[in-house]
């Protein structure tokens, strides 16, 4: 038996997830949800915690701690559902690793399958292409970005490749040197797209699958606005546009992308923020609901999500309003993969807090329903039985 935190009424009741038989893709509305956390001292976490969520009902089952691993911070599902990827640390948090776990399908568990070094300090982010044969990887602190080839057996190599940023920008305390914090898969598999908050530029690379190797695309770069300091990227599901947010400016830039030439082309600059806030603020993250009519945005002073309609044609965004999280920093969020409800990963008020979307309008509205998790960076999800 399990405590179940449902949705607007606010009620605890016990129930009895029923996890035995796989559910068809047609009717899939049981989910895993996994949550990567940081384990620095104060913090009590011990590493990735996992959810049930019912998305029929809004309903959250708490699992426990899947596996105990030092700063799991981002992670990554591979297509087949079968592995999870995580960027964390190893030796009292003095060496940045990717992880690798197997997951059961009917539990949620987690086994550990191996460990490596990124060869880079400080690893915040990492993807995988399509086809799983790949994990890139985006080094903060030292400016580089890790090529790390996986096996059939679903364990990490060594890299392959860490390839070094250069460059600087206007700001003397964080863009001194590159800083590259997201690495992006394009839908295709073809691309790789990396926004370094240091040097305000997103690099952007050829994948070749064979050789699961990077090489500079041509233009090998999209600059943007001095001081804006990108982080992270979304695609649009049609493929056809991707929006960049920049941590620093506070700001989301829509763009065209060409995935045949493998460019980025700036459509439109908006604000993240509240047009009457002045206080301090760093935007962190940018997801595309899955029918593609809506964007939000994150942002960590008014700790808000701001909350765009999306032009289809177009690309471009308009502001249809902005919604608490209910927490403090919201480093993450997530939309599960039915559309119905979004998760906010407080980092700073160590809560993630869960919203219903209307498909229709965008809007959010809050389900006084929270998940204890401590110092959450990201939220993933895995439909049950897969």
């Amino acid at each position: 038996m399990k405590k179940v935190y449902c949705n607007g009424y606010g009620l605890i009741l016990t129930m009895l997830l029923m996890i035995s038989a796989p559910i068809s893709k047609a009717a899939q509305t049981e989910f895993w949800v996994y949550i990567g956390t940081n384990t620095h001292p104060p913090s009590k976490s011990k590493g990735i915690y996992l959810y049930g969520l019912d998305a029929a009902s809004g309903a959250i089952a708490e699992e426990g701690l899947a596996a105990e691993l030092g700063d799991p911070g981002w992670q990554k599902i591979s297509s087949d559902g079968k592995f999870l990827y995580t960027v964390g640390t190893a030796d009292n948090h003095r060496r940045s690793i990717v992880a690798a776990y197997r997951i059961d399908p009917q539990t949620g568990g987690l086994a550990a399958l191996n460990q490596e070094a990124t060869g880079g300090d400080d690893s915040t982010h990492l993807d995988l292409d399509p086809s799983g044969s790949c994990a890139v990887v985006a080094n903060y602190s030292s400016g580089d970005i890790s090529v790390m080839p996986t096996n059939p057996d679903g364990t990490v190599a060594a890299p392959s490749a860490v390839i070094p940023h250069t460059g600087s920008s206007i700001d003397p305390d964080r863009q001194r040197h590159p800083y590259p914090h997201s690495c992006n898969f394009d839908p295709t598999g073809k691309f790789v797209l990396a926004p370094d908050l240091g040097v305000d530029k997103v690099y952007i690379y050829r994948f070749d699958p064979s050789s699961r190797s990077l090489s500079p695309a041509d233009p090998a770069t999209m600059a943007v606005a001095p001081g804006s300091g990108p982080r992270h990227l979304s695609f649009h599901p049609n493929g056809k546009f991707a929006y960049l947010i920049n941590e620093m400016g506070g700001t989301v830039i829509a763009c065209s992308w060409d995935s045949a030439r493998g460019q980025l082309r700036t459509l439109q600059t908006v604000s993240t923020l509240p047009p009457d806030y002045r206080g301090k603020n760093t935007s962190a993250e940018v997801r595309i609901h899955p029918n593609g009519k809506f964007l939000y945005a994150s942002n960590r002073g008014p700790d808000d999500l701001a909350i765009f309609a999306v032009d289809p044609a177009l690309g471009t965004l308009k502001l249809l309003g902005f919604q608490s999280t209910g927490g403090k920093g919201p480093r993450d969020f997530a939309i599960d993969p039915t559309g119905n409800f979004l998760f906010a990963a407080n980092q700073d008020s160590d809560s993630v807090t869960l919203f219903r979307i209307d498909p229709q309008t965008g809007s959010l509205t809050p389900m006084n329903a929270t998940m204890h998790v401590p110092v959450p960076i990201c939220v993933t999800f895995l439909a049950v039985g897969r």
